[in-house]
């Protein structure tokens, strides 16, 4: 076993170092308060491994992202997200059986008890979705008591199949609970993308027919949003999951950390963006010149990844589907004009080129969904549902690992030292 040394004033003490399947080189600190009486200190964690994890491995540097060791190229050109579902979460990909039988069981559960229907009623009609959608996941633990043992496999699993099935069906009714129109039941002889879009989409006084580019294209997001290894989501179902909180909880609190701007909701803020950009008379110039000029705080949204100092590969993958929707599309949205120039400015110029500031998954999914007709407040929804096999994955892992404790991270105080308390008639 390889080891490192660490001085700590005059104490000199012997790490165990810890080597991944890719040569990622890792030291463990677990005994290092015990043996020395300091913490490490890191704000973020940006150079903290919180733990081991075999489902998703991602390169920044090289620009490399595999799920269970398949690339994500590979898996995005040959799957749906359903089979990628069954990958990340057990581990393997499926046989033939073992993915019908897997969608028989999410078909199966498709529908949502009828009074959670009525919860919808409760919420005003501009609640933003993420919302709803953290909500009604959490209740769904009060709906099915039957499957909340996290030691109990099998009920696990009826959690798991549960919530796959459930979570577009949650989203779809919250976007026409904010347009006033009927829910739409799911419909179990449609895949999963288009049953959530014959949700999303469809009324009770017409068939609705669906573009089945918007089919793969948004197949193909799903799948690049499916894991990200330790994102701040993924680390608060892990942190949740620990205290052995129940599934539905644990991606409720997934969910609300995905809502951030800086997480999930960044796709918002690049449409947000472009949208400004078309309110100022369509300036790519002037605001490409802000992005560079460091006295300014305007930033380009969508560019750039805190991981990724490379082409971000799940960008490469989507970007093909964002060309093909746009090239068959009645352009008269400025965005997708604006869209494409801030791209090829992104691409080509040396600022952004040697920055490594590329258009990112962010960018791409964000103009996508709004090819697609998805409203913006729906993006980070769609987010969710594609996040989520990846949430259940780590939450598993983490409970079937047997060095899994409670998450309790350490601190350094900085507040005031002791002081002596003061009656209130004398402050």
């Amino acid at each position: 076993m390889k080891t490192g040394k660490l001085t700590v004033g005059d104490k000199e003490i012997e790490l165990s170092v810890k080597v991944g399947t890719e040569n990622e080189i890792g030291l463990e600190l677990g005994k290092l308060r015990k043996e020395t009486g300091v913490i490490t200190l890191d704000p973020g964690f940006v150079n903290t491994g919180s733990t081991e994890s075999a489902i998703t491995f991602l390169n920044g540097e090289e620009g490399v992202l595999r799920y269970r060791g398949y690339p994500i190229e590979e898996l995005a050109a040959n799957c749906d997200f359903v089979e990628v579902c069954y990958l990340l979460i057990y581990g393997d990909l499926p046989t033939e059986t073992e993915l019908e039988n897997f969608r028989d069981s999410i078909r199966a559960h498709t529908m949502l008890h009828e009074d959670i229907r009525s919860f919808y009623n409760g919420f005003p009609r501009d609640a933003h979705p993420m919302a709803i959608l953290s909500s009604v996941v959490c209740a769904l633990s009060t709906f099915y008591q039957d499957a909340l043992d996290v030691d109990d496999e099998d009920q696990v699993n009826t959690c798991v199949h549960r919530l796959i099935a459930k979570l577009p069906t949650i989203a779809a009714y919250s976007y026409k609970k904010s347009v006033g129109q009927p829910l739409i039941y799911p419909r179990n002889d449609l895949n999963y993308c288009e049953n959530f879009l014959q949700m999303m989409f469809a009324v009770p006084t017409e068939p609705y027919e669906m573009d089945p580019d918007f089919v793969q294209a948004l197949n193909l997001l799903l799948i690049v949003h499916a894991d990200h290894e330790q994102n701040c989501s993924t680390s608060t179902v892990r942190m949740v999951g620990s205290a052995n909180a129940n599934l539905f909880a644990s991606i409720s609190a997934g969910i609300a950390a995905l809502w951030g701007p800086l997480h999930g909701g960044a796709n918002e803020a690049c449409v947000a963006m472009l949208e400004r950009i078309i309110e100022d008379d369509c300036n790519v110039k002037k605001y490409v010149d802000m992005a560079k000029d460091k006295s300014d705080s305007f930033r380009l949204m969508g560019f750039g990844h805190r991981v990724y100092k490379n082409y971000d590969p799940r960008a490469l993958i989507i970007k093909k589907a964002c060309d093909k929707l746009l090239s068959k599309m009645d352009r008269d949205d400025p965005l997708f004009d604006i869209a494409q120039s801030l791209e090829e400015v992104a691409l080509n110029d040396p600022y952004f080129v040697e920055r490594g500031l590329y258009p990112n998954v962010d960018f791409y999914s964000g103009v996508i969904y709004r090819a697609i007709g998805i409203p913006v407040q729906m993006f980070t929804v769609l987010f969710a549902i594609g996040r989520l096999p990846g949430w259940v994955a780590h939450w598993t892992e983490m409970h079937k690992s047997p060095s899994a404790r409670i998450c309790r991270p350490r601190q350094i105080y900085t507040g005031p030292g002791a002081r002596e308390f003061v009656s209130i008639a004398h402050r």
